[in-house]
């Protein structure tokens, strides 16, 4: 089992696409790269503790690379606005790869060269890299949010969206139901 902990925005958008993805064994939403303790969703929310929304995820990097985990993370977000995703806006929403080992930077430099090298995005990345120090789990409401409340109008105006590019772009990558 290895860990990778990303930042694409908001956690419930994060976790729904990366708990469908096969080789992935738990994706946590919750809070990482900030500067006070056991952060609470509302103290997230003001943009004053440091912390990025994140999703902890779990995988079997024999069924899935963490390469791999990358390039879904950058097609699934936008990772040239610098603290923002969409209309959420703030430090906490944004791109981040808080990297675990050397060889999880070093990947994630050579992802991010390539996306550059192959202008994916008509602005330059702003993901910044980090290395991992600890990550807390948000508050148990946070957890499945999609799952829970698709006719929710953000789940439905943004997260559904975002569902709809995995499914078309990385059917393969998908759990089978």
């Amino acid at each position: 089992m290895a860990v990778a902990t990303l930042a694409g925005g908001c956690f419930w958008c994060t976790e729904t696409l990366f708990s469908r993805i096969e080789g992935v064994l738990k994706a946590v939403p919750g809070y990482t790269g900030g500067h006070i303790k056991n952060p609470a969703y509302r103290e997230v929310c003001t943009g004053r503790t440091g912390h990025a929304e994140c999703v902890h995820i779990e995988f079997d990097p024999d069924k899935i690379t963490y390469k791999t985990l990358l390039e879904v993370f950058f097609d699934t977000h936008d990772p040239t606005t610098l603290n923002r995703q969409g209309n959420d806006v703030g430090t906490q929403y944004r791109s981040g790869v808080f990297y675990h080992t050397e060889e999880q930077k070093d990947i994630a430099k050579a992802v991010i060269a390539e996306l550059e090298k192959q202008h994916q995005f008509s602005t330059p990345i702003v993901t910044e890299l980090t290395p991992f120090e600890v990550f807390y789990p948000a508050e148990v409401e946070h957890h499945d949010y999609y799952n829970l409340n698709t006719s929710q109008p953000y789940c439905a105006a943004v997260i559904s969206p975002k569902v709809k590019k995995l499914l078309t772009k990385h059917s393969s990558k998908l759990k089978s139901l």
